[in-house]
């Protein structure tokens, strides 16, 4: 058991609060999960606050922190026809299957940018190097106003291959050894999005593709 009060990711969530006008009453713990080591994975928090204007800010609150999402473009060099290499794995809340980048959570003192480069190899096999990885949004997006203090940032790793090598990527099974159970797909950059219900996913390609215009 870990004491979430001395951990990263709620120090960084009071921090924003309070860099945002919020007053800090208290805070209740609901639920935790740690890490191996002690640290803070995610918790669920009641907040007792209230904000500049005066009212109370709604009370209940998932503290994630920091994600990476990392858009991995597999280029064939004869043909330079862009693949991406994605992640298949079931959604927690309703068991269905989504296809998306390879992603994951920024824990303790990690930096984003260290967190892309091993995911893509824990989800991929994929071995890349720090230099070859390309942040795409310099300030953290959040999916919506709502009770998560989820924050994103967004990648992309461009390499040219064969095709041959391209496809010895496909149909992986990866995760296990961190609980999750993955299966890898490679499919052309023109067909990716229609198979994503992933709207991080989806928006990470639109910014991978506004960047290379």
């Amino acid at each position: 058991m870990g004491d979430y009060a001395q951990s990263t990711k709620f120090k960084l969530w009071l921090k924003n609060l309070q860099r945002n006008g919020v007053i800090i009453h208290g805070t209740e713990e609901l639920f935790t999960k740690y890490r191996s080591d002690g640290d803070l994975l995610f918790g669920l928090f009641n907040l007792d606050a209230t904000v500049p204007e005066g009212h109370k800010i709604l009370p209940l609150c998932f503290i994630k922190g920091e994600v990476i999402s990392i858009l991995t473009c597999l280029i064939d060099k004869e043909t330079k026809e862009k693949y991406l290499l994605l992640v298949q794995q079931r959604r927690i809340c309703d068991g269905s299957y989504m296809y998306e980048h390879p992603a994951g959570m920024v824990d303790g003192s990690d930096l984003p940018l260290d967190v892309a480069v091993r995911e893509i190899q824990e989800e991929t096999g994929l071995i890349v190097t720090a230099d070859q990885v390309h942040q795409l949004n310099e300030k953290p997006l959040f999916p919506s106003s709502g009770t998560s203090d989820e924050a994103m940032y967004f990648f992309y790793v461009e390499l040219e291959l064969s095709r041959e090598e391209i496809f010895s990527y496909d149909a992986q099974t990866t995760g296990a050894d961190h609980d999750e159970f993955i299966l890898t797909k490679v499919v052309p950059l023109k067909e990716a999005m229609g198979l994503m219900r992933n709207a991080c996913a989806l928006l990470n390609i639109h910014l991978y593709l506004a960047a290379k215009v």
